[in-house]
């Protein structure tokens, strides 16, 4: 009796706790500025697949990450305690997790996830370092198929693992059944030189084996000079793509900075079907423009600043020739930072209110979104806050996204 009696009373005293903490959570969260979009041009649905990730401070001793979402604001302190376990995930990523629940758990990297109309798969690598400095690495393969919810779930140890150092998975794709995951590797090298490396590996999911590890890229160099890969944002993650730009930079640091080497940098294209490594040639696509992009498998879209208006530039991928040359209705100022997010057509552009060095301007946050292809403007915004206590209070903006 004394047993179930503590029970009682401990139970009584977890739900107090937690009600308590909700109501001090509530009215904390009620006390914050609400941020939203003021619609200046065009109408506001246009706002209701936009994400935009932002963060609140005040002094130095506050910060509460926020959304606004439809253009609607949520506090982090007003999510219920299972989205906060959590975290804060990509949108795509929350959308696998609600259709296939037992497939996506534990999986939370975009880059490392493929899905199409029939098949949603997964490549990670788990590795750590043993005592002597070398690498265990293996393979963490996941294949669902739609219908059936079938899955399939393996580890498989990574080819020639003993000398990486750092892998990093940035693609993966389906391709004749068979799965191709691109990764950036660092490697072990010897004295002072250091090896950066872009591996392509060709996994068999039915036989749970790794068919083939190719080396696409192998730079070695040593200090002062540095060897970078980097590939343009992609705005269509997991979806099926047949081709990856990839931008070899090359430079020496310096006291003042990190100094590229321009004749020595180039861009690569690799196809998946063909098997093609390439050098994108001079005139089809800048460096600069790729390094900057956003890519969707399928075009390029580069922003570019011109005689006080951004554009935005389309190259087909496959043809590697510029489609369109739109103009933006909006502003242009090289002082401040931007986003962009590309889908169904459209350009979302977020002038974010911040500098290059990454303080505010003292200006409202601008949302534009438009026609690609003609700049038509479908809506035009920009924020306004609830000023009877937004005072001293700094927002700052980390992520736009477009459901």
């Amino acid at each position: 009796m004394k047993r179930y009696l503590c029970s009682v009373i401990i139970g009584m005293v977890v739900i107090l706790s937690i009600g308590t903490y909700y109501v001090k959570v509530a009215s904390s969260a009620s006390s914050l500025p609400k941020y939203t979009f003021k619609t200046l041009e065009g109408s506001d649905k246009e706002l209701d697949p936009v994400i935009i990730n932002a963060t609140l401070q005040k002094g130095s001793n506050f910060y509460e990450s926020l959304t606004i979402e439809s253009n609607t604001t949520t506090y982090v302190s007003e999510r219920s305690y299972l989205e906060n376990l959590t975290g804060r995930q990509d949108h795509l990523i929350e959308r696998l997790v609600k259709e296939h629940r037992s497939f996506m758990r534990g999986k939370d990297s975009i880059s490392s996830l493929y899905e199409d109309d029939d098949f949603l798969a997964y490549a990670w690598v788990n590795s750590n370092i043993t005592n002597n400095g070398k690498m265990e690495a293996k393979f963490d393969i996941g294949l669902l198929e739609k219908k059936d919810e079938e899955e399939t779930s393996f580890q498989i140890e990574l080819p020639n693992q003993g000398r990486n150092m750092n892998i990093d998975v940035r693609d993966v794709q389906l391709v004749h059944s068979k799965l191709q995951v691109l990764t950036m590797n660092d490697v072990n090298s010897n004295n002072e030189k250091q090896t950066k490396e872009v591996h392509l590996y060709t996994i068999d999911v039915a036989n749970k084996k790794v068919l083939s590890d190719k080396t696409l890229v192998s730079e070695t160099f040593t200090d002062p000079n540095r060897v970078d890969f980097e590939m343009p944002i992609d705005v269509a993650p997991s979806q099926p793509n047949n081709m990856v730009l990839i931008s070899l930079i090359k430079g020496v640091n310096h006291e003042d900075g990190f100094k590229e080497k321009l004749k020595e940098s180039k861009l690569l294209s690799y196809n998946y079907e063909t098997e093609k490594l390439e050098t994108v040639k001079k005139g089809s696509l800048s460096l600069d423009m790729a390094r900057s992009g956003y890519a969707d498998g399928k075009n390029l879209y580069a922003v570019e600043m011109k005689s006080g208006k951004y554009r935005i530039k389309t190259f087909d991928l496959s043809s590697r020739t510029l489609t369109s040359d739109t103009e933006l209705d909006i502003a242009a100022n090289k002082e401040e930072q931007y986003t962009a997010a590309f889908k169904n057509g459209r350009v979302y552009f977020l002038l974010n209110g911040m500098n290059q060095d990454g303080f505010l301007t003292n200006k409202p946050a601008k949302l534009l979104i438009a026609d690609i292809k003609t700049g038509k403007t479908f809506y035009k915004g920009e924020t306004v806050i609830n000023k009877k206590n937004s005072k001293g209070f700094e927002l700052y903006f980390d992520a736009l996204e477009i459901k």
